[in-house]
């Protein structure tokens, strides 16, 4: 729990797999991986196979659609594609996830209610 303790970072939604950090506002996905591999290693949420490594941002609902619109529009390849989770429930959230030329993975999110970013299902 290095971010907790050394970065005072709050705990988000968390699994046996991964866990998120309230990192000064924005989110930061930490996951366990068996060994170091040069391969895109993944784990799957929503029955998608989603990067374990990968940083993001929180975008404004409305800026997340014209983004996404963009993206779709210039034929840019998606990790995965654009699309709602929890939709109709606390935490509503759209997001997709993009590789830059440098293969970092990029994951751009946004929140129905940004009061939920930072939520647990508890």
């Amino acid at each position: 729990m290095w971010y907790t303790k050394y970065l005072n970072c709050k705990i988000g939604r968390q699994s046996s797999k991964w866990i998120d950090f309230n990192f000064y506002g924005h989110q930061i996905s930490a996951h366990l991986v068996p060994r170091e591999k040069n391969d895109i290693i993944t784990n799957i949420v929503d029955k998608k196979n989603i990067p374990v490594r990968h940083f993001g941002i929180i975008l404004k609902w409305e800026e997340w659609h014209n983004l996404s619109s963009k993206l779709i529009e210039i034929k840019l390849p998606f990790i995965v594609k654009p699309y709602i989770r929890f939709k109709g429930k606390i935490g509503e959230q759209a997001t997709m996830f993009i590789k830059d030329p440098s293969n970092n993975i990029l994951e751009f999110k946004s929140f129905k209610n940004d009061e939920f970013i930072f939520a647990t299902n508890k």
